[in-house]
């Protein structure tokens, strides 16, 4: 209901209930300024997608995103970030219905995801597109999957996305592609190359791949990276999170261009990623 017509159908009363909002919202500013208690921000992170984050409800979420929300909410003491793991496909739900204030999964920027949400224009960091294959196999480059069994991918997905792309760029090198949307883990497709059930998987390196081959011992090796994307944070689109955003956003750069970026990547990546990032 606007202003207008709140004030046509309540007189007096709406005017003087706006002026208590306003003095409230003054006062809250005060209290603020004063070292009044900071205002708590809800944050879902994902549940398991290590090294990018993981940690399932009442587990203090670790990983590359939660370690860099620790460091923005350090820039930024009139927050408090309450971070929570969330499987990936509640994530988008609670945000949109108000329920989290921020979602962090890897997010790649979409015109979809820019209707209904807040998506800073500086970026959390990249997600790096590799190949993975059998160490005793010729690929390491999207050209030698010509031919090949490759892992299907997820409808609709950016890898998906990606690889069609890719194809329709490169004509003279038809790859066979196929889609699922089982939500197969990818440990298990990495077995699925390890037995020779594929040839190749190509996956964003920011899952945790690197520590399932080395724990598993599996004789599978990544390509250089085939592509790369920002990842983003979405914001709840609301009015109260609008300073929230800006705020975010300029901390964002600053974490970027000190080097805290890189260092946390190099921490649960073994790689720095600024490079990438576009």
């Amino acid at each position: 209901m606007s202003a207008t017509n709140s004030i046509s159908r309540r007189g007096f009363a709406v005017v003087a209930g706006s002026a208590m909002v306003l003095l409230a919202t003054a006062t809250g500013v005060f209290a603020q300024a004063a070292g009044g208690a900071p205002r708590v921000v809800k944050i879902a992170t994902s549940a398991e997608s290590k090294p990018l984050a993981w940690g399932a409800i009442g587990v203090e979420p670790q990983g590359y995103e939660p370690d860099l929300l620790r460091a923005i909410n350090a820039k930024l003491p009139q927050y408090k970030f309450e971070m929570e793991g969330v499987a990936d496909i509640a994530q988008e739900t609670g945000l949109a219905t108000g329920k989290y204030d921020i979602a962090c999964g890897g997010y790649y920027r979409s015109d979809a995801r820019a209707k209904q949400f807040v998506i800073p224009e500086n970026p959390m960091g990249a997600s790096l597109l590799k190949i993975y294959s059998r160490k005793d196999s010729d690929i390491s480059a999207m050209k030698d999957l010509v031919g090949k069994r490759i892992v299907p991918l997820t409808a609709g997905g950016g890898t998906y996305r990606f690889v069609v792309s890719w194809m329709q760029e490169n004509p003279n090198h038809k790859l066979e592609i196929t889609t699922s949307s089982a939500g197969i883990p990818y440990p298990d497709r990495l077995k699925e190359v390890q037995n020779g059930k594929f040839d190749a998987l190509i996956l964003p390196s920011n899952l945790g791949e690197q520590t399932v081959i080395e724990e598993q011992k599996l004789d599978i090796k990544a390509s250089e990276p085939v592509f790369s994307a920002n990842t983003y944070m979405l914001i709840h689109k609301a009015d109260k999170n609008k300073t929230l955003a800006e705020d975010v956003n300029k901390v964002l750069k600053e974490l970027k261009e000190d080097g805290t970026m890189d260092k946390l990547s190099k921490k649960w990546f073994g790689e720095e990623i600024v490079r990438y990032m576009k």
